[in-house]
């Protein structure tokens, strides 16, 4: 053999070792794929958020058909966990030992979710942009492979104590919240924000599980404690429920409702919205039944976006806006990896978003990340529910600022 020959077979040995190598390093990618993971409660207490998920799809659909990611299409596999964290172990598991996935990105719920945390950080699997607001997942230090994307939670209940300080001083506050960490981080940011005051102004604190029937004993006890302020932290089939009751009952508090649950299409409407005047929430992103809105540039992209992609969606469902904005974020991280998309390089540049404007956020809010914040969206806008969709009422909050203008 010369040494032509061996350095032909040489060079074919190199490459098929790196090829070899690359496809260790890069589970869940090929020439033609990207492998991504999801869990969404496409059934069960939590159902409403199922269409998170579809809307996700329908956009890595319409990346797909624009060419993809750098000339890879986007595989996205969503399971249904039915807001079960034993069944999100079980279904989190198939997709990272049986599917293989690049990462896992935007599943739904706090204490699904943490059910996964540990076991994802120690098999070293981007959990990305999950779907909940719960503090815990800006931990670099002790979860590096974990990160939020919606605003904190604790930030959201800071942010309704102090504009309750403000505006009503003498108010007594009664609270429904969900018996997790969903529902205790808002607790926790709305003593915050209410400070000294908190001990004294909340004069009934009511909770529930997701597996609960209704919330019926709870509104009745809340009512009774003579609050003339209620703080409704619930998943959009516990709002509803909420809302209905107080109407029934009579009952004529200032209500304050947590924003994962403002959605005039799965919470407001079936509840009514003669019986939803009034409420008091924040959001980040346009409303899409707003009509304000209708003539941006972002809102017709969206528009378009829904028509051609997702025509069975709800228009005027916040959340599938919601979905799509979520899935814009993660789209740009997957471009900004190129063809090196190992798991390191996607929490890497997952770690380096920098100004990020996305199609319907509100003018002033951007997606910025570092190493050391993993929470990509810090900024919200204080709204009240008039006639058919939410305005804006004052000025947008930053992360840290307990005032509303």
């Amino acid at each position: 053999m010369n040494l032509w020959n061996r350095g032909i077979i040489c060079a074919i040995g190199f490459v098929t070792l790196t090829a070899a190598i690359s496809a260790a390093e890069m589970p869940g990618v090929t020439d033609k794929e990207i492998k991504i993971g999801n869990t969404m409660p496409y059934s069960g207490p939590a159902s409403a958020y199922g269409t998170i998920g579809k809307a996700i799809n329908a956009y890595f659909n319409k990346v797909n058909a624009e060419g993809g990611i750098n000339g890879r299409s986007i595989r996205f596999i969503s399971l249904d966990d039915g807001y079960s964290p034993p069944k999100t172990k079980e279904q989190i598991r198939k997709l990272v030992e049986k599917e293989k996935v690049l990462l896992v990105f935007q599943s739904l719920g706090t204490p699904t979710n943490a059910a996964v945390h540990s076991y994802l950080n120690k098999k070293r699997v981007p959990q990305l942009f999950v779907a909940t607001g719960a503090s815990k997942w800006s931990d670099p230090e002790n979860f590096p492979w974990t990160m939020g994307w919606q605003p904190n939670y604790q930030t959201e209940g800071q942010i309704y104590g102090s504009y309750i300080l403000k505006n009503h001083p003498d108010g007594k506050i009664g609270i429904l919240y969900q018996n997790d960490d969903y529902g205790k981080d808002y607790m926790i940011g709305l003593k915050k924000g209410l400070g000294d005051r908190s001990n004294s102004m909340i004069v009934a604190e009511e909770s529930y599980e997701t597996t609960s029937p209704t919330i019926d004993s709870q509104i009745i006890k809340l009512k009774a404690s003579g609050a003339n302020i209620f703080f409704n932290v619930t998943t959009p089939k516990f709002a509803a429920q909420a809302i209905k009751k107080i109407f029934d009952f009579n009952w004529k508090p200032v209500h304050f409702l947590n924003n994962v649950s403002a959605s005039v299409g799965a919470v407001l409407k079936p509840a009514g919205l003669e019986k939803s005047q009034g409420i008091i929430s924040v959001s980040y992103y346009m409303d899409p039944t707003d009509p304000h809105y209708q003539n941006t540039e972002g809102m017709k992209r969206w528009q378009k976006f829904m028509a051609d992609y997702f025509p069975e969606g709800n228009r005027k469902e916040s959340l599938n806006m919601y979905g799509y904005l979520v899935a814009q974020t993660m789209v740009h991280v997957l471009k900004k990896c190129g063809d090196n998309l190992t798991r390191e390089n996607v929490m890497k540049h997952a770690a380096n978003i920098r100004n990020l404007k996305l199609d319907t956020l509100y003018e002033g809010i951007e997606v910025n990340t570092s190493p050391s914040d993993f929470r990509p969206v810090e900024s919200m806008q204080p709204t009240v529910f008039k006639g058919e969709s939410f305005v804006p009422l004052g000025e947008i909050v930053k992360s840290g600022n307990d005032k509303i203008q």
